[in-house]
């Protein structure tokens, strides 16, 4: 059942968006898209996926490195440019992925009454598209530093929304939009075992299709597991 609304606090109920709004990785997909339009080079593509190998046998790596390969590699367009190609990539590539389970949840938990909050290490870019899909209240994801010519410099503006400084991000978020102690994780969804820290945090954790660690860690703590196809 369930949990009624606060009417005191602010309830929030907190998305990842890779693996669990949608069937993939937003970032790898994204860097087939540039590949296959001749956006990424042999090179750029070599280094992708060795990131991407280490990413996924958990060898430490810098989160930064993936998106300054390919804001890089699309420095020849302007930010405005690159926003809409990231724009075209959702409606192309991504929305054919979205699960319908995700798609139902966000409205229930709206009709609930909760603030319902996309968190994501993807470009802010595609999360505001996928945020403004699923009618969501608020998006937070990886933003993008503009030098003074209107071009992305290849930077990130602060660290990547990924692990625990999703966490963090939320907090930050709420606490600016509500006030100190004016909210409440009331819902958090995940499929990695990244996002273990924002999952332990919620009232009701979810455990969206996990992987192997990210199971343990539900069937440890007694989180409730989704099978989203």
């Amino acid at each position: 059942m369930a949990a009624p609304c606060d009417t005191t606090r602010a309830r929030l109920a907190v998305f990842d968006f890779d693996g669990t709004c949608i069937n993939g990785q937003s970032g790898s997909l994204f860097a087939i898209y540039l590949l296959r339009g001749g956006y990424l080079d042999i090179a750029a593509s070599l280094r992708l996926s060795w990131w991407g190998l280490r990413y996924l046998t958990h060898v430490p790596h810098r989160q930064e490195e993936a998106r300054e390969i390919i804001l890089r590699s699309l420095s020849s367009l302007t930010a405005d440019q690159v926003d809409q190609m990231m724009a075209n990539f959702h409606d192309e590539i991504l929305l054919p992925r979205y699960r319908s389970e995700a798609v139902e949840e966000v409205k229930r938990r709206r009709k609930e009454g909760c603030v319902v909050l996309l968190v994501s290490a993807t470009f802010h870019p595609i999360a505001k598209k996928a945020a403004d899909h699923l009618s969501m209240d608020g998006v937070i994801a990886t933003e993008m530093a503009r030098d003074g010519t209107g071009h992305y410099s290849g930077e990130i503006i602060g660290p990547v929304v990924e692990g625990r400084n999703k966490l963090s991000a939320v907090k930050e978020w709420a606490d600016r939009h509500f006030g100190i102690g004016n909210w409440v994780l009331a819902y958090a969804y995940g499929d990695h075992y990244t996002d273990k820290e924002l999952l332990s945090k919620a009232e009701q954790p979810f455990a969206v299709t996990p992987g192997k660690a990210l199971r343990r860690q539900a069937r440890r703590f007694d989180w409730t597991t989704l099978s989203w196809k």
